[in-house]
């Protein structure tokens, strides 16, 4: 990245409205914001960091340009609510991101890292699987709609 470098800072709760605004941008653009996404979206405090989930945002030129999330669904963490600004994409944030929450993941102890994806993202499940996340089975009844495709990285 010329001239800048991404800094990757923790939840505050004045960063609501870019969880907010960044993961309906691509919601919309793909395909439509469930219930699900919009009870999490609207309070990422309440239902993330409350319940033991992080949500890490990038800051590039003083901007923030993309976030992820951790959400703790109890006997795993799925990695999710992941989106970067459109114009800043093509700057790797997205991987930087991802690398950040896996080495935080693995400095946790967890065991593994589960997320759902959509099969017509295909750049992100190819960043998926070039991180080391494998397809597992998709149960029946997941939280997302969109979800076609379940993938797992084993952090141990």
């Amino acid at each position: 990245m010329p001239n800048s470098t991404l800094e990757i800072i923790p939840f505050k709760e004045e960063f609501t409205p870019y969880f907010y605004e960044l993961n309906v941008a691509w919601l919309k653009k793909y395909f439509y914001v469930e219930p699900y996404d919009e009870l999490i979206l609207g309070n990422p405090q309440r239902y993330i960091i409350d319940k033991g989930g992080f949500i890490f945002f990038g800051r590039y030129q003083n901007e923030i340009v993309g976030v992820v999330s951790l959400i703790n669904q109890g006997s795993f963490f799925e990695l999710s609510k992941m989106a970067v600004t459109p114009q800043f994409q093509g700057l790797k944030i997205g991987l930087q991101l991802m690398e950040f929450t896996i080495k935080f993941a693995k400095s946790k102890g967890w065991d593994n890292l589960i997320l759902y994806s959509n099969r017509k993202l295909a750049p992100a499940i190819s960043l998926y699987s070039k991180l080391g996340f494998k397809e597992i089975p998709l149960e029946t009844d997941v939280n997302y709609e969109r979800a076609d495709i379940k993938m797992e990285l084993s952090l141990s």
